[in-house]
């Protein structure tokens, strides 16, 4: 069984959840995701089947877009709201037109430094199993492009926005950095990622609908 198959994933959920649902459902041993999304974040998850495995390094370059709300005046251990809290402000002093302004502050080119709960690796371990323990390690700087970054509704603490990002983005060092800028801190309390290159939310199926209708040939 060979093809991809275009996901909505559901909240509370890891993509790995949705790679062995698929194992077992189909039966078949050879299923993996490009880019990962956390438990808390639903949205697009493009899962690859059997010899269709291979084309992990060309989806994975492709740019995505994700429409989500980041908190302002909470700074948490892994950049969202699921992580331990270590760091309360006031935000009431805090315009739409300063958090415009930072927001172009991070148009275009910029750096990163990977988060410690992220699935990356280091010396063999992935880094959010080191985070678990307590352990923090370097992490490379890396540069990413920020193509479009809007405020959809601000209702103070909460900020909706939209971002189209290359590659190599994590929202939730974007929203954390966006937080330090602010002088507030901030973190990821929703996520949903609605394009990923060619591939649309709208074409999506959620899990509990699936089966073999919905896996597609990709074009050799």
């Amino acid at each position: 069984m060979n093809g991809i198959i275009i996901i909505d994933k559901p909240a509370g959920m890891t993509s790995f959840d949705i790679v062995q649902t698929i194992r077992r459902r189909f039966k078949i041993k050879r299923v993996g995701h490009c880019g990962t999304l956390d438990p808390l974040a639903t949205g697009l998850l493009i899962m690859l089947l059997g010899k269709d495995t291979k084309l992990f390094s060309k989806f994975s370059t492709f740019d995505k877009v994700y429409k989500a709300t980041l908190e302002l005046g909470l700074t948490t251990s892994t950049g969202d709201c699921e992580g331990k809290v270590l760091r309360r402000c006031g935000v009431d002093n805090i315009s739409i037109s300063e958090i415009e302004k930072v927001f172009k502050e991070f148009m275009g080119e910029i750096t990163q430094v990977p988060p410690m709960f992220s699935a990356l690796k280091y010396r063999g371990k992935k880094l959010y199993e080191l985070a678990r323990l307590g352990i923090e390690v370097p992490r490379k700087k890396r540069q990413v492009n920020i193509y479009d970054l809007k405020i959809c509704d601000f209702h103070s603490p909460y900020v909706d926005f939209y971002v189209h990002c290359s590659k190599g983005t994590y929202i939730r060092t974007l929203a954390h950095d966006i937080g330090a800028q602010l002088g507030c801190g901030a973190c990821i309390v929703k996520i949903r990622r609605t394009l990923l290159g060619p591939f649309n939310i709208k074409d999506a199926i959620t899990i509990d609908r699936l089966d073999e209708s919905h896996i597609r040939n990709w074009p050799s």
